[in-house]
């Protein structure tokens, strides 16, 4: 583990976090300007509508020059915390997934939302997020505390209310459509992944990936024997996933194409102990527990060590993830009192999960889903295993050999070799696959009625009994395959960095015109900014000096050489999110020294050179503060911040 972070999992709240904190609180304070915000984004392309000339396509975004350094800073930051730091295994799977897959896990079924339509214009809307937006409204206008509460429970509940029961809600609250205050139809489902055909003849239907969990599960058996056949291991993803949205709105919270960063943390189902809990098991965080939600109430301080301890969260490994989920999420700028962690309703989950969790940022849209953390069980290993015949088992070895009952096929191969010749190898597998209890059954009928039913992927045949008996008997048995559980980190990056951006939006206290994005030096895209006081060809020289100097260590810069004044020059750089500039004056020419300025204090350092690119490293990584710079470096005056 890098010293930096060392530091910051003792301290979350470091001199420079609360100093950003501080600023950020302040912003908080007044009521948030939500359209000068995203005028910022587009006008200096953090992001920008896709196909813009062409009037745009809903739920599409492209990242300009800074939305794009912001991401890749982001997700590198994500590598060193969980997959460098954890020793996970990261692969790239394809986007493209045949039917078979994806019907399968069950989204081809399952992966839809419930829509209604206006009975008048005919536009579409998701019936739960217009459900929601009446519930929320109508808790703002609620007199008294009883009537919040209890509109809160139903708000809790919306998530897990079903085709009758939204629009039963729909009615009783009468929902109407947002745009024309038109009737709407009762709801009805649209499955939400892009369907496409995988090559020209259409016989391989396929989808667009709806997550990036799939190409993980199917490629289990490699990752697997690369981990040397043992568990638990984490395995993790970053790629692209597509959802038809049924209304996108909302800029980069809903959209149909985005980014996802995903971890499959495979563990025996009898040990969910995690080794490095004690770690992270003081970490406080906020709690909104099934419990809390259904009694109306807020979501409520506690450590990770009482969740899991009191049975809040299911077990250790959960929790470590969902601690070490809220030390990055810190790390790259979120507002702790701006993050919680709800847990989802019981009738929420899948019917397969055995805990879930998200962790929920507020923005100015309200608390909004970004990372789920989710205890799958066995399923998707299992469904595969059934459906692809393809063992993604583990086999897990006794510190003692067991005596154990088992029923093992008794096969008379050259009457089954004749029977079903190219065929046979799917019945012997089917011989060997069959439970106990099942082996038993087929005994029982085989000597009853003389014959069984084989169905296999090739057929289904006859089994006589001359072909096949089953008998119990005791065993010894080294050890044991068993199909691991799985827990699920799952980060959806947009949503994310456009929380970050939001937290760290403010403005020049007594200039509403200056615009700062206070980011976190880690995920900037831009660490540093070089500016000439004046375009005089002797400061440009040096300046040159200073850009070559930080490209060659790795410090992403700007160079502003325009004859605008100074101020305008901090001004323009503050607006994109550049924690520190470095001014190039005429005692740099004499003295060999640079002004350090940062950006949120608007305090200004005086650097030698050859000392700026450590200065400026240990900065960027949170090695060292800001407050360490004043202690060591002599300030400079300035009037020009």
């Amino acid at each position: 583990m890098r010293c930096g972070l060392r530091v910051w999992l003792r301290n979350a709240h470091s001199s420079i976090l609360h100093k950003h904190l501080c600023t950020l609180s302040r912003t908080m304070s007044t009521a948030f300007d939500r359209q000068a915000f995203e005028d910022v984004l587009k006008r200096r392309y953090f992001v920008c509508p896709s196909f813009e000339i062409y009037g745009g396509v809903a739920g599409l975004y492209d990242f300009g020059p800074p939305g794009c350094g912001m991401k890749a800073n982001f997700l590198a930051e994500w590598r060193k915390h969980f997959v460098l730091e954890e020793k996970m295994l990261e692969l790239d799977s394809t986007c493209l997934t045949p039917d078979v897959v994806l019907r399968t896990s069950g989204h081809v079924e399952k992966f839809q939302d419930m829509m209604v339509r206006d009975v008048e214009t005919g536009d579409v809307f998701r019936a739960d997020h217009l459900l929601e937006a009446k519930l929320e409204a109508l808790i703002k206008e609620a007199a008294d505390d009883a009537k919040k509460a209890e509109l809160n429970v139903t708000l809790s509940n919306v998530p897990g209310y079903g085709m009758e029961e939204l629009g039963a809600k729909l009615k009783e609250f009468a929902v109407v459509s947002p745009d024309t205050g038109n009737a709407l139809s009762d709801p009805f489902p649209f499955n939400l992944m892009f369907g496409t055909q995988i090559g020209p003849t259409g016989n391989l239907p396929g989808f667009l990936r709806p997550e990036t969990a799939q190409g993980i599960f199917v490629n289990f058996r490699r990752l697997l024997e690369f981990n040397n056949g043992k568990i638990p291991f984490a395995a993790a993803q970053i790629g692209q996933a597509f959802r038809n949205e049924i209304a996108p709105r909302s800029g980069l919270l809903r959209v149909r194409e985005f980014t996802m960063a995903e971890i499959e943390h495979f563990v025996n189902e009898e040990d969910k102990s995690h080794p490095k809990f004690d770690r992270v098991k003081s970490t406080e965080a906020l709690f909104l527990s099934r419990a809390t939600q259904q009694e109306g109430k807020d979501a409520v301080p506690m450590t990770f060590g009482d969740a899991v301890g009191n049975g809040v969260i299911n077990n250790e490994t959960l929790g470590y993830f969902m601690a070490r989920t809220q030390l990055f999420l810190l790390r790259c700028g979120v507002t702790p009192d701006r993050l919680r962690f709800r847990q989802h309703m019981g009738n929420e989950m899948a019917h397969y999960a055995q805990d879930c969790w998200d962790a929920e940022i507020h923005t100015s849209y309200g608390w909004i889903e970004c990372v789920g953390h989710a205890d799958r069980s066995c399923y998707d290993l299992q469904v595969h295993t059934e459906k692809s015949k393809t063992s993604l088992t583990v086999f897990e070895s006794f510190d003692e050999p067991k005596e154990v009952d088992v029923v093992e096929p008794q096969v008379n191969k050259g009457v089954v070799g004749k029977a079903f010749r190219k065929n046979a190898k799917d019945v012997l597998s089917w011989f060997n696959e069959l439970s106990m209890e099942d082996a038993l059954s087929a005994q029982e009928k085989l000597d009853a009625e003389g014959s069984i039913t084989a169905t296999v992927c090739s057929g289904s045949y006859e089994i006589t009994k001359d072909m096949v008996s089953f008998a119990k008997k005791k065993k010894k048995l080294t050890g044991r395959h068993i199909v691991p559980h799985v827990i699920e980190p799952s980060f959806g990056i947009g949503r994310i960095l456009y929380a970050i951006l939001e937290h760290a939006y403010y403005v020049r206290e007594g200039d509403e015109q200056r615009a700062v994005l206070a980011l976190s030096p880690v995920i900037a895209p831009i660490k540093v900014a070089v500016l000439p006081l004046m375009p005089k060809d002797n400061l440009l020289a040096k300046a040159n000096e200073i850009v070559d100097l930080l490209t060659d260590s790795a410090l992403a810069n700007r160079f502003d050489d325009s004859g605008v004044a100074i101020g305008r020059k901090y001004a323009r750089v503050d607006e994109i999110g550049v924690p520190f500039a470095v001014t190039i004056d005429y005692e740099s020419l004499e003295s060999n020294t640079v002004t350090l300025r940062e950006r949120d204090s608007t305090q200004q350092l005086r650097v030698p050179i050859d000392s700026l690119t450590p200065w400026l490293r240990d900065l960027v990584s949170g090695k060292k503060t800001w407050d360490d710079a004043k202690a060591a470096l002599p300030s400079v005056d300035s009037a020009s911040n």
